[in-house]
């Protein structure tokens, strides 16, 4: 159980500098939100395939790691703009 919270990514462990805005909006901006849980699925099903739970193909893991990183970097774009 430890080695997957080692391989786990939550965004307020990725952008620590940030947590006040996540928090900000998620509770405030719909589309956030919605990449916020889509980073966090994402994440997870990441988790599941390091950790040897759930089988997928290389390709499959390769392209789950793609979409975290865009959807982290969309997330910062909107985290370096949040005003408070």
């Amino acid at each position: 159980m430890s080695e997957q919270l080692d391989l786990h990514h939550p965004l307020v462990v990725e952008l620590p500098q940030y947590r006040d805005a996540i928090h900000a909006l998620k509770s405030s901006d719909a589309h956030f939100r919605k990449l916020f849980d889509e980073y966090h699925t994402v994440d997870r099903e990441i988790v599941r395939i390091e950790g040897e739970i759930e089988p997928a193909s290389d390709e499959r893991t390769r392209q789950l790691k793609l979409r975290r990183a865009h959807l982290k970097d969309e997330l910062n774009a909107k985290l370096a703009a949040w005003k408070p």
